[in-house]
C-alpha cells in the first residue's frame, strides 16, 4: 500500500521555525545521551538489561565508601583508646614508683629515728647504772686504812711472793696466795677500773683492775665473777668469789700486783699492801 500525501494546503515552515526545531532536537539528544552515559557503565558491568535502574551502580559504590569510612574511624578510635590506656598506665607506674620511693624514704627516716632513740636510751641506762654504782660504793662500809684493804677479809697467806718451785712457769711464784674456801668473797684492794674479767688459761677465771696510781692488781682461780670490763670499783667492793679454776691445786685466791699490764711486771703484792697501811 502506498503512502499518499495528505490532502489540503499546508504552509511551509519558516526559517525561524526550522531553527527552533533544530535547537529542541539537539537538546533532546543531549538529554538522552547523558542518561545513556550514566546507565551504560552499570549495564556493561553487570550484564543486566536496560530496564534496571540506572542508579544501581552508584548506590553500591556509596555503600562501599561508607563501610571503609566506618572502618577507618574504628581504627582511629582504637588507636586513640590504646594511646590513652598507655598514657594512663605510664602515669600509674610513675605514681607507684614515686610512692614507693617516698615510702622507703619515710621508713629509713623512721628506722634512723628508732635507732637514735635506742642508742639514747642505752646511754641513759648506762649513765644511770654508773650513778647507782657510785652510790652503792659510797654506801659500802670501808675497812681500808688510807683507802686500801686486803683482797680477802681476815685471810691468811699460804704461799708468799717469790717462792721457788716447778708449779710456776717462771720458776717462782709471781703473786701471793690467800687461803680461802671456795665461794669466799674477794674484794678490790682500792679504787680502780676493771680492765679484764673472764677466763685466762692457767689463771682460770680472773679479774684485773687498774688503779689510780697506775698499778694493776690481779685476782685469779675464781669460781664466780661479779664485775665486768669497764666497770668502776671501789676499795672493799666485792668483785668475785674464790675458787680453784685453771691451774690450781685447791681452793684459794692468787693475788698479784703489777707495774704494767704485761706478764713479768709483777711486784711483791704484800709489800705493796703494807706500803698503803694494810696489815697482812
Amino acid at each position: 500500500m502506498a503512502f499518499t500525501r495528505p490532502t489540503g494546503k499546508h504552509r511551509r515552515p519558516t526559517r525561524a521555525d526550522r531553527k527552533g526545531a533544530q535547537v529542541a532536537g539537539l537538546a533532546g539528544l543531549a538529554t538522552v545521551g547523558a542518561v545513556g552515559s550514566l546507565a551504560s557503565p552499570a549495564m556493561a558491568a553487570t550484564g543486566q538489561q536496560a530496564q534496571q535502574p540506572a542508579h544501581g551502580g552508584l548506590t553500591q559504590t556509596v555503600t562501599l565508601d561508607d563501610g571503609l569510612a566506618v572502618s577507618v574511624n574504628e581504627q582511629a578510635n582504637n588507636q586513640q583508646s590504646s594511646a590513652v590506656r598507655a598514657e594512663a598506665t605510664a602515669a600509674a607506674r610513675a605514681d607507684a614508683k614515686e610512692h614507693a620511693a617516698e615510702s622507703k624514704k619515710k621508713a629509713e627516716a623512721e628506722a634512723r629515728k628508732r635507732a637514735a632513740e635506742r642508742a639514747e636510751a642505752r646511754a641513759e641506762a648506762r649513765a644511770q647504772e654508773r650513778v647507782e654504782e657510785r652510790a652503792a660504793r659510797s654506801a659500802e662500809p670501808r675497812s681500808a686504812v688510807g683507802g686500801y684493804v686486803a683482797p680477802i677479809a681476815g685471810g691468811s697467806v699460804s704461799t708468799e711472793y717469790g717462792s721457788a718451785g716447778g708449779s710456776w712457769s717462771s720458776g717462782q711464784h709471781t703473786g701471793a696466795d690467800f687461803s680461802a674456801s671456795s665461794g669466799t668473797a674477794v674484794q678490790s684492794v682500792t679504787d680502780g677500773e676493771v680492765v679484764e674479767a673472764g677466763w685466762s688459761g692457767s689463771y682460770g677465771y680472773r679479774v684485773v683492775i687498774q688503779h689510780e696510781d697506775g698499778m694493776y692488781t690481779q685476782y685469779a682461780h675464781l669460781s664466780s665473777l661479779q664485775v665486768s670490763a669497764g666497770q668502776q670499783v671501789g676499795a672493799g667492793q666485792q668483785i668475785a668469789l674464790s675458787g680453784s679454776t685453771g691451774n690450781s691445786s685447791g681452793p684459794h685466791l692468787h693475788f698479784e700486783v703489777r707495774s704494767g699490764a704485761e706478764y713479768g711486771s709483777d711486784v711483791d703484792p704484800l709489800a705493796y699492801l703494807r706500803q698503803h697501811g694494810v696489815n697482812v
